[in-house]
This record gives structure tokens, C-alpha cells and sequence, in this order.
């Protein structure tokens, strides 16, 4: 079955290959906002689990998927080899850094009075959405770098991998779909609103890969850097944003071990099927 999935994927353009893949996330993201068609609240402990789960997902994926063959497809030895890999993890860090302080948002789990970004007179809904659309960004970024790799013919950039990677970023936004939508639904949104503002967060996630995919393809020599971006936006989002949201009630263990099966899936993916 999956190597039926590469195998398609490498019979596309790999930019086109980029999109398609980010669509995939999309529509989990989208799955897992129409739970809200069948369930008007969900436990909160369930809930702070799913969001450890993506914490650990992104993190695993940041290190074998994206870090790594940074680091291994970098020349020289030592300390020069590292360098790519670590400028990019940084800039990725403060591009997430400056979007969260200049995109106004509120994270799931939190009140109004700690609403981040400058100040705005958008609704709470809107506030929400844009959290998690800070999430995809760089998960799209990082689907779509990786596809471009494979199209500017990096022989540390396979098809496979950027597959692995698709779907390991599924399966954590159908959670993800959930988190959002459920609080909408249960601040008395009707159930196509809330669906529909659900999924809205992750739209950004095939225009991000499409755009991660294009500037590696006519820029090869970024793609230490890019991957790496991606990597360090992606831990900037865990770091600031996830792992606090499940801090904000008394389910601190449900969310830690929510965190280390996310990590131990993704990294099983990328290792068993990479």
C-alpha cells in the first residue's frame, strides 16, 4: 500500500506532489473538525491527551524528518557542517516569533484577557482559528521543502520521506481539527459553523507547502536552511504554544503521555517506513 502511494507521487511534478500531500493534512484536519456533527463537548482530558499526541508528532518530525537530513546533506566537517542546519532552526524560531506577536490570536485552552498580538477588535472565533493557523504554517512549509528537494534532485531528498512525513502531520491535525472545532461548538456555534471554522485553520497548509516547494526547487543550495526553517518554526509552536494549552488544567500527565506516543508514532513512521 504505501509503496503504491510513493510510487504515484513520483509519477507527478514534485510541486504538484507538494499540494497534493498538504491537501491530505487539510482534510484530516478537516476529519477531525466534523466530529462536532456528532458530539457537542468532548472530556477535556481527552482532549489535552490529542494535543500532547501533536506536540510529539511535530517534535519527532522536526528531528527525523526535517533536522537530520539538514544536518547530513550540509558539506564540510564539524562545526561547518552544522552551521546550515542551525541558522536555519534559528531564523524558523524567530519567523514563528515575530507572527506571534504581530497575528492576533487566542489559544484554545485560554481567556480573553490573553489574547496575543496586536490589539483587534476580531471575535473570539476568529482569535481561535488564527492559533491554529499558526500551527500549519510551518507544517505545511515542511512538506512542501522536502517535495522540493526531490525536484532540484537532492539525493538526501526522497519521495518517500516527504510522504512519511504528509501523513504524520495527518494524523496529528485530525486532533488538531478537533481542537478547534469543539470549543466553537461548545461556546454555542451551530455544527456547520463550527466545522467550517475548523477546518479553515488548516487552508494555509497547501498554499505553505506549495510556497516551501517552489523556493527549494529554484534555490538548491537553501535546502539545508529550509529544512531546518522548518524544523525550528515547528518547535517554536510546540514550545510556546501546544505544550502550554495542555498545561491549563490538572490533565498534565494525559497530555505528557499523549506527547511521548505522538513522538514514538511519528518517529516509527519515519524510521520503519523511511
Amino acid at each position: 500500500m504505501f509503496e503504491n502511494i510513493v510510487a504515484y507521487f513520483e509519477s507527478i511534478p514534485p510541486v504538484l506532489a507538494a499540494f497534493y500531500a498538504a491537501v491530505f493534512t487539510w482534510g484530516l484536519t478537516a476529519l477531525g473538525a466534523s466530529v462536532v456533527f456528532f458530539f457537542k463537548n468532548m472530556n477535556r482530558v481527552v482532549l489535552d491527551g490529542m494535543l500532547g499526541f501533536t506536540g510529539g508528532v511535530m517534535v519527532a518530525a522536526s528531528y527525523w524528518s526535517l533536522l537530520a537530513p539538514a544536518i547530513e546533506m550540509s558539506k564540510g566537517e564539524g562545526f561547518e557542517k552544522v552551521i546550515p542546519a542551525a541558522s536555519g532552526f534559528m531564523l524558523g524560531a524567530l519567523f514563528l516569533f515575530m507572527l506571534d506577536k504581530v497575528l492576533p490570536h487566542l489559544h484554545i485552552n485560554f481567556k480573553e484577557s490573553d489574547i496575543e498580538g496586536v490589539k483587534t477588535p476580531l471575535q473570539r472565533t476568529t482569535l481561535l482559528v488564527l492559533a491554529i493557523t499558526l500551527h500549519n504554517i510551518p507544517e505545511g512549509l515542511a512538506v512542501g521543502v522536502l517535495f522540493g528537494g526531490v525536484a532540484a534532485g537532492i539525493p538526501e531528498a526522497s519521495i518517500a520521506g516527504a510522504v512519511i512525513l504528509a501523513i504524520g502531520i495527518g494524523i496529528q491535525n485530525f486532533p488538531e481539527g478537533i481542537a478547534v472545532a469543539m470549543p466553537l461548538r461548545r461556546m454555542g456555534m451551530s455544527r456547520k459553523k463550527s466545522f467550517f471554522y475548523g477546518q479553515l485553520s488548516a487552508v494555509v497548509e497547501p498554499i505553505a507547502a506549495v510556497i516551501g516547494a517552489f523556493s527549494v526547487t529554484f534555490f538548491t543550495p537553501v535546502l539545508p536552511y529550509a529544512l531546518a526553517f522548518a524544523a525550528g518554526a515547528m518547535i517554536f509552536v510546540v514550545v510556546e504554544e501546544v505544550i502550554p494549552e495542555t498545561q491549563q488544567d490538572k490533565n498534565t500527565d494525559v497530555a505528557t503521555l499523549g506527547f511521548i506516543g505522538g513522538f514514538i508514532v511519528m518517529m516509527t513512521l519515519d524510521v520503519a517506513l523511511g
